[in-house]
């Protein structure tokens, strides 16, 4: 009867081939879809924060030198840019400015104009690029794909080698990730944000058929990984705008930057000179007079 049962659940699990719920960010169903032209959007998540007044102008970059970038090609995915910036054009939070590959063709174009080959009211002269206010670094700090399910029916799996395929396929999706901020003209930290999302990736298909369908192939929007990543990074960016919304400036006494209020001996800055200030004395308390002895 149990077997009867297994093989029915069996049999309509692999009529739906491969079955992946939706990733989860922040406890909310989430995607990066649709498209931004200026500060119009279209099919943009409802779960993406917007600002009403942009904060000004901003580029993305990737370290991509860091262990996290090249561990994306396990997964056959690429840069995370193109997303993310759409992703921030759509909340209308910020401008953004090209700092990325695209810049060899703007300087191509400018070389261009140099030569005198370009028609003569093409305006590429000198002062028509934007400055980025803002530098925003990607870094997925944390991304694991495990066997969830699969582990816990693996005991009863022993002699249905079909059910066993199957418990192969169920895998749990993990990410986290962070996004920093920073002021280009002071170099000073401005916001910092981290994400994280989860999800269930039922491969019914691949385990009983050995990977029927492919698979392999695809990038963030058509791959369990890749969703997953997306859906984290949209939680840190909607928690960043949070911050920045409300966003209060840290100060620092005496100046941002001289030298902060925590001295050391022998140092240069004030804090430090207000170390080496020699203690001063305080005068001695004046003995109490005594009391007359009672008659």
């Amino acid at each position: 009867m149990r077997q009867v049962m297994w093989g029915s659940v069996i049999a309509a699990l692999a009529l739906t081939g491969c079955v992946t719920t939706e990733p989860q960010a922040g406890g909310s169903k989430t995607a990066v879809t649709g498209g931004a032209g200026g500060a119009t959007t279209d099919g943009a998540s409802s779960t993406l924060e917007k600002c009403d007044q942009t904060l000004g102008t901003l580029g993305v970059v990737e370290d991509q030198s860091a262990t996290w970038y090249q561990q994306l090609t396990q997964y056959k995915l690429g840069s995370t840019i193109p997303v993310l910036r759409l992703m921030i054009q759509q909340s209308n939070c910020f401008v953004i400015v090209e700092r990325g590959a695209a810049m060899q063709n703007m300087n191509t174009e400018r070389a261009l104009q140099q030569t005198g080959e370009m028609r003569g009211n093409s305006n590429f002269g000198k002062g028509q690029m934007v400055a980025a206010d803002y530098t925003m670094s990607p870094m997925i700090t944390f991304s694991q794909n495990t066997g969830g399910i699969g582990g816990g029916l693996g005991g009863f799996s022993r002699g249905l080698g079909v059910l066993g395929a199957v418990a192969g396929g169920i895998k749990t999706n993990e990410a986290s990730t962070t996004l920093i901020m920073i002021d280009n003209r002071s170099g000073v930290q401005l916001a910092a944000a981290e994400g994280s999302a989860k999800n269930m990736d039922f491969n019914v298909g691949a385990a009983l058929f050995g990977g029927l369908g492919g698979g392999g192939v695809g990038g963030y929007s058509n791959s369990p990984e890749g969703k997953i990543i997306i859906a984290a990074f949209a939680d840190s960016y909607n928690q960043l705008v949070r911050a920045v919304r409300n966003y209060k400036a840290q100060t620092v006494k005496g100046g941002l930057g001289t030298g902060g209020t925590l001295g050391v001996q022998g140092g240069a800055t004030p804090a430090s000179q207000e170390v080496d200030k020699p203690a001063v004395k305080k005068p001695a308390a004046k003995p109490a007079p005594k009391k007359p002895a009672p008659q």
